[in-house]
């Protein structure tokens, strides 16, 4: 990419950029707060590194392990058994417990692969797996646990994630999940408080415990019968800044989208009304713009403006308009399928000997992925959110000390100020 900004004697300068292999291959996300990933789920290790967290934040490997705790495998018998601790290092980037500006680099080593039982899917695709469609891209492919294509590489996202929740925090942004549907059972509307006390108080992660006691009955079924069963996430924020994003294709609702659909399995992701949308009219959906002075208390709590901005009346968007953050609360949904590896029978081929073949897919699996996935759809908000703070200048990209620093970039070609 070529472009051209002023330089500081008004003169154009040149800036180019050329592809990068990571970008061409997926392994890495953001625009200034850059996290590239690497690993399979059955190889030495899972890592991550972030280029683009500012200087001056407190950071060590508990911090990091909290949240890493709350994705980890075998929480409850309706998690995959895997024995992985989880544990993260610390590589670089920090000095005396806090950031230099300079790549943070951590790394999960894995602990409990057993690759043997997947020694039959090498020429012989699981069924609505990625065996096939690496194989037809690369030519070859880490066939262990499903390789870089399993559900173990999102353990980076959430690492990344619990360093963006801490620069977050210090801007009182805040990001919260629940599991709201498991199968056809849908738990009625919770509060962003219980989500943020009650999610991680039952293994199905539903701030709603009378829910939560139904759908875990119905995932002891499927599991039972050797099958699984899909479900959904409803997530919120609190303190998102009014302004983030830009028209079109770097729209907030669409990279936030993006963020989400790249978690394996996802399906749908919908924001505000989401799909009931189309069942309103437009009279009903449009919000009216009121005073935040004139709002109720309620309404004053969940918004980010000041005395005399001008505030819509409810929130039917979920948090956007024209594809930019209103200030009010993000909220919206994201669908799993069901688990793919299942014990119970089924048909594949071998590409190898061109026979047909029966398949069990016998192993530690989730019977269902919500459940772990909280932790995930919350580390992805976070590091959208982030990113987009640092792109609009909200946040310092050098340091977090409160002096401005010097850079110049295509993004930024002076100082905040």
């Amino acid at each position: 990419m070529v472009g051209v900004w002023s330089g500081d004697e008004g003169l154009a300068d040149i800036y180019v950029t050329a592809p990068d292999e990571a970008d061409m291959n997926g392994d890495r996300f953001g625009r200034l707060f850059q996290v590239t990933t690497y690993g399979e789920s059955h190889g030495r290790a899972m890592g991550v590194t972030i280029s683009g967290c500012p200087a001056g934040l407190p950071l060590d490997s508990a911090l990091v392990q909290t949240e890493l705790d709350r994705r980890k495998p075998g929480q409850s018998m309706i998690t995959t058994s895997r024995g992985e601790p989880d544990a993260v290092t610390l590589n670089s980037g920090v000095q005396d417990g806090v950031t230099t500006g300079t790549p943070i680099g951590m790394v999960i080593e894995n602990k409990d692969a057993r690759s043997k039982k997947y020694e039959p899917y090498v020429t012989a695709p699981r069924p609505s797996h990625g065996d096939f469609t690496y194989s037809a891209k690369f030519g070859t492919r880490n066939w262990g646990g499903g390789g870089r294509s399993s559900a173990r590489e999102t353990v980076n996202w959430v690492a990344a994630g619990a360093v963006a929740k801490a620069i977050l925090d210090r801007f009182d942004v805040e990001v919260a999940a629940h599991v709201n549907q498991i199968g056809d059972i849908r738990a009625p509307p919770v509060t962003f408080e219980q989500m943020q006390t009650a999610t991680d108080s039952n293994p199905v992660r539903c701030a709603h415990p009378e829910t939560a006691e139904a759908m875990r009955e119905l995932i002891d079924g499927y599991q039972q019968e050797g099958d699984s069963i899909g479900g959904a996430v409803a997530f919120a924020t609190r303190g998102v800044p009014r302004g983030l994003g830009a028209p079109r294709f770097d729209a907030a609702p669409a990279r936030l989208a993006q963020a989400l659909f790249a978690i394996p399995a996802v399906t749908a992701v919908e924001f505000g009304l989401g799909r009931e949308a189309r069942e309103w009219s437009g009279s009903a959906r449009n919000e009216d713009w009121e005073f935040y002075e004139d709002a109720d208390a309620d309404r004053q709590e969940a918004v980010t403006a000041e005395p005399g901005d001008p505030i819509p009346t409810g929130n039917t968007h979920g948090g956007f308009q024209g594809g930019i953050t209103t200030g009010d609360p993000i909220t919206g949904e994201a669908t799993w399928h069901a688990p793919t590896s299942i014990p119970k029978q089924q048909q594949t081929v071998d590409w190898e000997t061109g026979s047909y073949e029966d398949i069990q897919v016998l192993g530690r699996h989730d019977p269902v992925l919500p459940p772990r996935a909280v932790p995930v759809v919350e580390a992805m908000i976070r590091l959208t959110l982030l990113d987009f703070m640092l792109l609009a200048g909200r946040i310092n990209p050098d340091r977090l000390d409160g002096d401005t620093g010097s850079y110049r970039t295509s993004y930024h070609p002076s100082s905040p100020e």
